[in-house]
């Protein structure tokens, strides 16, 4: 049963890409920034997450929405979150109030449609091979966005970990909140519950999606916040999924 779900599921995502995809595109020669994001990315991600509960049977629950900022609030974020599925980077651009920017490798600019749409998107596309361009574009394209009322969102671990396992923390979060004066917002989310690592089935259950406290990035060096944001986060993740650490 949940192998049919699945296939349903991911038919659908693939079907309902095409058109919105395409008229992202084409809107995209006329209209740039946010509008972009409200109009066709927010939307098709809340389909996606939509349909991955009535057909999946993946529901999910936010703890602490009331620690962020208030979207008035000018404040520069950077959510550092736990990476165990794709579904966290379809579901965040649905939870959170603000535009979200997203850090992510270039190679997924090759996808058909999908990739396409994002090269048009206030994204920051980056080679991981070449360590000391990818800060520097980071640098440069976060401390805009963020000027620009986005708040970024990376992984620090760099990749998706299966459920249990804790991946090595990168500093590239923190030390973009350390040179830009933002706060760092730790996320803890259990989605290898529903959606395994690698894997194209999913499983009916509740996905726990936990926000910490903001922490101020003022006098920290990025290893100091590193460390307190996967303190906070495995800690967290322990609290909310203790099966997986026993």
């Amino acid at each position: 049963m949940n192998f049919i779900r699945s296939v349903l599921f991911f038919i659908w995502l693939a079907l309902w890409l095409i058109p919105l995809a395409t008229g992202l595109l084409i809107t995209s020669i006329f209209v740039r920034g946010d509008r972009l994001y409200w109009w066709f990315m927010k939307p098709y991600l809340e389909l996606v997450i939509g349909f991955a509960r009535i057909v999946g049977g993946v529901k999910y629950r936010v703890h602490g929405l009331h620690l962020l900022p208030e979207k008035s609030d000018n404040q520069r974020i950077v959510l550092a979150a736990k990476h165990q599925s794709t579904w966290e980077t379809f579901a965040f651009s649905t939870i959170m109030p603000h535009p979200l920017s997203y850090v992510f490798k270039k190679e997924l600019l090759m996808i058909p449609l999908f990739g396409w749409a994002l090269a048009r998107l206030d994204m920051v596309h980056i080679d991981r091979s070449k360590r000391k361009e990818a800060w520097l574009k980071v640098a440069e394209q976060g401390r805009e966005l963020m000027d620009r009322g986005r708040w970024i969102i990376m992984f620090p671990e760099g990749t998706r970990c299966a459920r249990g396992e804790v991946g090595s923390y990168k500093q590239g979060a923190a030390r973009l909140a350390v040179e830009t004066g933002a706060s760092i917002v730790p996320i803890a989310v259990t989605s290898a519950r529903c959606w395994p690592r690698r894997s194209f089935s999913l499983r009916p259950g509740t996905i726990d999606v936990s926000i910490g406290e903001p922490i101020a990035s003022e006098g920290q060096t990025p290893e100091a916040l590193t460390r307190q944001v996967k303190n906070w986060i495995e800690t967290e993740m322990r609290r909310l999924d203790p099966e997986a650490y026993s």
